[in-house]
């Protein structure tokens, strides 16, 4: 922690309670500095060898309740023992602001938000282990905002010749404001029957991708809401189950929402091709293994509004996702739209046969996606 931090004088007292609090109790730790993120203190923690760590986790509400803090979490991470309190004055990540500061993503590259050291976190879907992502959590933990920021953050980093989207909507609300954008190949659904329609379509363009060896332009099917969709339109469970097992390696990717990803509610095939989660708050600690698909996550502890976990590979990082308002998106999808009525110029016939029989390519967009991005952010 920075001796000029605004906060020093407030870390160092709740640093003195935590000892004396464990002290108390005959356990001996001592606070080793920390992490301030925007909404999150973490104080780094060194226990004694001889002292049992189950003995500091049973007492998380305890010290909650010691530093006044609405909740508290103890957590591992590469060998070193955290406990994390809810900042007292948060601070929001605007997606466009962290993004437009940093260098030109990757191909295939999303902005989550800021991970627990402050430094922006990244994920890339053309990564064997994260080609489909799962997002779960309850109601207020910022699954909607979540996918939202993850599509912004790709179609900021790529043009429609390179990365289109198929979103899914069954409650119509959550993915609307990107009605009109470029990356599109069709207005977000929202009925049941045009969904599974897209589906068979998106289906045929996998396997015809397969004959012809062809992966670009990259594809990201979304939907709000998986479970609610498999329940008024069943048909769409296995088409997606078929594109979460063979999709990779065809350049097609699935971006799932859901409250509880059961195998009861998505099916047990789906769920064991989506092994990336993003795991915001969940109610009990059986719910987080659900969730997370591994034990000791303490999702249940997590904050809601943003505060989730990236799980991927047996591990799992705390972040504070970025957040897009839906005015931002609509003034992103008119600077999209502007740039395209401005180049008209059909693509070459041999390109265009390239790009797959299902999904149409009317036009090129000029590369000035930095441009929009910068201009966004401004």
């Amino acid at each position: 922690m920075a001796q000029d931090h605004p906060l020093r004088p407030w870390l160092e007292q709740h640093a003195d309670r935590i000892e004396q609090f464990c002290q108390a109790r005959r356990l001996w730790v001592q606070v080793q500095g920390g992490v301030v993120t925007s909404r999150l203190i973490c104080f780094h923690l060194t226990l004694d060898p001889r002292v049992p760590l189950r003995k500091l986790m049973a007492l998380q509400e305890d010290l909650a309740l010691a530093l006044n803090a609405p909740s508290a979490r103890i957590a591992r991470r590469e060998g070193t023992l955290a406990l994390e309190i809810p900042r007292p004055q948060p601070a929001a990540v605007h997606l466009v602001r962290l993004q437009a500061s940093l260098p030109p993503l990757p191909s295939g590259t999303a902005l989550l938000g800021r991970d627990e050291q402050g430094s922006p976190l990244l994920l890339r879907f053309t990564s064997p282990d994260i080609s489909h992502l799962l997002v779960a959590g309850t109601t207020g933990s910022g699954k909607t905002a979540l996918a939202r920021t993850i599509l912004s953050s790709l179609a900021l980093a790529h043009d429609p010749d390179d990365l289109r989207f198929l979103l899914i909507d069954p409650k119509g609300i959550g993915l609307r404001p990107f009605r009109g954008l470029p990356h599109l190949i069709a207005p977000p659904l929202r009925n049941g029957e045009e969904a599974v329609q897209r589906l068979q379509w998106l289906t045929e363009e996998m396997l015809w991708r397969e004959q012809h060896g062809v992966r670009c332009p990259r594809v990201l099917a979304a939907v709000d809401e998986v479970a609610d969709l498999l329940t008024f339109a069943p048909d769409c469970a296995d088409l997606l189950t078929r594109l979460a097992a063979r999709g990779r390696e065809s350049g097609i990717h699935l971006l799932l929402c859901t409250q509880k990803p059961s195998a009861e509610a998505i099916g047990s095939m789906l769920r064991a091709n989506l092994p990336c989660r993003l795991v915001g708050r969940v109610v009990s600690a059986q719910e987080a293994v659900l969730a997370a698909g591994i034990k000791g996550t303490n999702a249940e502890r997590l904050l809601g509004r943003g505060d989730f976990l990236l799980v991927a590979g047996g591990e799992a990082v705390r972040f504070q996702a970025a957040y897009i308002s839906s005015e931002e998106i609509q003034t992103m999808v008119e600077m999209f739209r502007e740039e395209m009525s401005q180049n008209t110029l059909p693509l070459p016939k041999k390109q265009a046969e390239q790009l797959g029989k299902v999904i149409p390519f009317p036009r090129q967009l000029v590369k000035r996606v930095g441009q929009i991005v910068q201009s966004l952010a401004h």
